[in-house]
């Protein structure tokens, strides 16, 4: 069961590198928008899986590049942001929920016209 304290540097370290992620130059992450879901800090505040997720075009290769790359420069803005004893390593892992939303959100708006297109054949005979 992980303690509050870990709970709160997790929520804390989401909050600032996605207020980061936006002062990224780096053109692979530049493709769609970004959103980081969630973040989990490890009990001994070594590393830290950030989940994120991509809505739009993208190469989930050149994503995790992107973010490889930039990982040094999150993650020492990161310790100038919070004060904590140590920095955690950042793992970005790709999350695809924000597309399936949408996808599940698309499909859910077409019910109504599919109805519609059931009952107009019923209507003939």
């Amino acid at each position: 069961m992980p303690s509050n304290r870990i709970d709160r540097i997790s929520e804390e370290v989401m909050r600032v590198l996605a207020e980061l992620l936006p002062t990224v130059k780096d053109p692979r992450l530049q493709g769609g928008l970004l959103s980081i879901v969630r973040c989990e800090v490890t009990n001994d505040l070594r590393w830290c899986k950030v989940y994120v997720s991509v809505l739009g075009p993208c190469d989930p290769k050149e994503l995790k590049k992107g973010f490889k790359s930039c990982s040094g420069y999150l993650r020492r803005q990161l310790a100038h942001t919070l004060s904590l004893r140590y920095t955690p390593e950042l793992v970005f892992v790709l999350d695809d929920s924000i597309s399936e939303g949408a996808h599940i959100n698309a499909l859910l708006h077409q019910l109504p016209e599919l109805a519609k297109e059931e009952e107009a054949p019923d209507d003939a005979e």
